[in-house]
């Protein structure tokens, strides 16, 4: 209205039309169409005594009386609700209404009436919810306690609350504790109890969940993420310190703490599992009642609208996984839990993941598993080794042991695994006698496994038990001869030589 006074008081002092809409900042047709409301009321520049804003707004934009004219009234809960469905508008549904009814509210009068109506659910901003699309989870503040039957002392328990977004179909359980794995088994079992997944999760900033809360870029828990995408769904986290964001499951802890656990504060329960039927039993009855308002139960909404907007739930179970960031030093290995599991020599130094479920482990790299090993028992500080994992001189080495020396010593010859074992049964440890065993079994590649085997022969019946001793009869050519067999020539004789006699 005030506005409206300028293009009067304006236009009374001489400007025109185009002066006064660039002026004023408002377009050409708007300042003609208020000195034509003028004009028609009879008003001009300077106004009359009394003459307020509101007074002005009724001179100049008198209200049209429909009385006397009835439209036919939609039924905004059936409106309400069909809303919630993906892809209905108000559009959508004031075309189907004027085909049932030609003569009925225009579209602004039957968003207008619709805003009316839907204004008194709510005094503050309503999000609308698509059907299938959103899942709000949260903790109860108010906790519940189990009580050990043979000492009488009470342990308190967590409440997890799960609600549907358009149908505000509720699911609580109790759980021991907040941590990861107890969150996300509550996760799993929700969308076993609803028997199908929505396409968002949207959570408080619990540090289980989210790493590190951000406006912008939530860091969610690995773990959390897997989880969900088992499900297909994708996690929305609310915004830091906006309750409104999920609202949704902060009115449904209300009700959970107001209906349920208000109605289960006298009795006591020795166990996790009697406290949950007893949960389930009056969340049952919760999504039962009728609301006086939409004329439907969550129950009803729920089978009728959200659940076949939700996803099939996948053929098998989540598996519970914690990932873990890490890396190997230059054994190859990284540790995890006080154990030590081997991964390609070739990612050495190189950042890494870890998912370690109840019965594995499984290294990643790039998304990509690199490695996989059975988890070892709680408290083992092992090794556990592949040898694919091993550089190739890593896996000669290791490959050789004191059985393995004898099987390839037995395949050249007997005589060639009884010097084998000799040697390492004299030495005071076996691997003394590794390097020994494995230069005598690599003179088969120079002189062949014949004269080998025969150079071993004359070797243990001379007790000759050592490499440099074989490699001296191969040389020499002794390993043709007995050891007791003539020489080929007669001794020397010499001046110079001294006999037997000399040292007798």
């Amino acid at each position: 209205m005030r506005k409206i006074a300028d293009v009067l008081r304006l236009d009374a002092a001489g400007l025109s039309g185009r002066r006064i809409s660039a002026s004023l900042g408002i377009g050409r047709s708007c300042v003609g169409d208020y000195l034509d409301r003028a004009k028609a009321a009879g008003l001009s520049w300077p106004l009359p005594d009394g003459i307020d804003e509101t007074a002005l707004e009724r001179r100049l934009f008198p209200q049209v009386s429909l009385k006397g004219r009835q439209f036919a009234q939609p039924d905004w809960a059936v409106v309400h609700g069909e809303l919630k469905r993906p892809g209905v508008t108000l559009s959508l549904l004031w075309e189907e209404y004027r085909g049932r009814h030609p003569d009925g509210y225009g579209y602004s009068a039957f968003c207008e009436h619709y805003g009316v109506w839907s204004a008194r659910l709510s005094p503050v901003m309503r999000q609308r919810h698509t059907a299938g699309e959103r899942m709000f989870v949260d903790y109860s503040g108010a906790r519940m306690a189990l009580t050990d039957p043979a000492t009488g002392a009470e342990h308190p328990v967590e409440i997890f609350i799960a609600v549907l977004g358009a149908s505000n179909y509720t699911y609580a359980e109790a759980s021991w504790s907040q941590n990861l794995a107890d969150w996300i088994a509550s996760h799993t079992r929700a969308f076993t109890a609803f028997g199908a997944a929505s396409a968002l999760i949207v959570s408080d900033n619990l540090k289980s969940g989210v790493i590190r809360a951000c406006f912008y870029e939530p860091e969610i828990n690995r773990s959390y993420a897997d989880m969900a995408a088992h499900y297909g769904a994708a996690i929305l986290p609310a915004r830091p310190y906006k309750p409104r964001d999920k609202a949704k499951v902060e009115a449904a802890v209300l009700l959970v703490q107001r209906w349920i656990l208000a109605r289960l504060r006298n009795r006591r329960f020795f166990t996790l599992e009697e406290l949950n039927a007893a949960i389930a039993e009056e969340v049952a009855r919760l999504n039962a009642r009728v609301s006086r308002h939409l004329g439907a139960s969550r129950q009803q909404i729920f089978e009728a609208i959200e659940r076949p907007a939700m996803s099939a739930l996948p053929s098998t179970a989540y598996v519970h996984a914690d990932w873990r960031r890490t890396s190997a030093g230059p054994d190859y290995h990284v540790r995890l839990e006080e154990h030590h599991y081997s991964i390609p020599y070739e990612l050495i130094r190189q950042q890494l993941w870890a998912r370690l479920t109840a019965s594995t482990v499984e290294i990643f790299r790039a998304g990509k598993r690199m490695a996989c090993h059975r988890r070892a028992a709680p408290g083992d500080t092992g090794y556990t080794t592949l040898k694919e994992h091993m550089p190739a001189s890593h896996r000669r080495h290791a490959e050789v042991t004191p059985q393995a020396l004898r099987d390839q010593a037995s395949q050249v010859g007997a005589a060639t695994g009884l010097l084998v074992d000799a040697i390492l049964r004299e030495r005071p440890h076996p691997e003394q006698g590794f390097r020994s065993c494995l230069g005598i079994l690599r003179l088969e590649r120079s002189h062949g496994r014949e004269r080998l085997e025969a150079a071993c022969d004359r070797a243990l019946k001379i007790n000759a038990r050592t490499l440099s001793s074989v490699n001296s009869i191969l040389q020499n050519r002794l390993d043709g001869r007995s050891p007791d067999s003539p020489p080929e020539a007669p001794p020397i004789t010499h001046a110079n030589i001294r006999g037997p006699r000399f040292f007798h």
